[in-house]
């Protein structure tokens, strides 16, 4: 079987983390050393799979150093939560909750 495959979609921070586990990054890091470490992914903000790439939601930040993983999560934490609340208040979002597939 395919063992890396998560039983159920972790998104915003929950799918960063993940990926943060599975990288050699240490800290204190850039915000490019970041980016650079995890290859940039596409992170999923919220159950219907939409996702941010990790280097975009860096750009909206105010901050490129990051002393430990708990400040680089907190950091982007609300970057990726903004993006999940507009999804769902998007005429394409309100739709999908009203559409039975």
């Amino acid at each position: 079987g395919d063992d890396d495959t998560p039983e159920t979609l972790a998104f915003g921070i929950s799918a960063l983390d993940a990926r943060l586990s599975e990288s050699t990054l240490t800290f204190p890091a850039t915000a490019e050393a970041v980016v650079d470490a995890l290859g940039d992914p596409d992170i999923p903000y919220d159950t219907a799979g939409h996702t941010l790439a990790l280097s975009t939601a860096m750009e909206e930040l105010h901050q490129s150093r990051f002393e430990n993983e708990t400040e680089l999560k907190e950091a982007l934490h609300p970057v990726y939560e903004e993006k999940r609340r507009s999804a769902g208040n998007s005429i394409v979002g309100q739709m999908r909750r009203l559409l039975p597939f």
